[in-house]
């Protein structure tokens, strides 16, 4: 059975710094895309971050490029997101996902394209 594990979230001061880590058991997903989400209440879930599977290339939304970033360990099967310079609007619950049906921007920013999720880590964002 396939599962996706995050650790890492919690309640951190707005400029402040937060590491997400998620831990994949199942099967290997080295070799396709992995990536991040977050669903803040009241609004729908959007993408944060992918990495792709071929060649480690980065992906990341406008609202979090150069503060974030997505890293991936193939050999642990594990997939994280180095968050900086954290903003109350970044507060959300984070999922991980893992092996997107197709590849591109396009298709990792949209959740209907990923075939695994985690079940989310919450990150608290005080002003």
């Amino acid at each position: 059975q396939v599962q996706l594990v995050e650790s890492g979230g919690g309640l951190v001061q707005a400029g402040g710094s937060l590491s997400l880590s998620c831990a994949a058991s199942g099967r290997t997903f080295s070799g396709v895309a992995m990536g991040w989400f977050r669903q803040a209440p009241g609004k729908e879930r959007e993408s944060v971050a992918a990495i792709s599977g071929i060649d480690s290339r980065t992906y990341y939304a406008d609202s979090v490029k150069g503060r974030f970033t997505i890293s991936r360990d193939n050999a642990e099967n594990t997939v994280a997101l180095q968050m900086n310079s954290l903003k109350p609007e970044d507060t959300a619950v984070y999922y991980c996902v893992a092996d997107s049906t197709h590849s591109g921007s396009y298709f990792y920013s949209r959740a209907s394209w990923w075939n695994y999720w985690g079940r989310g880590t919450q990150v608290v964002v005080s002003s």
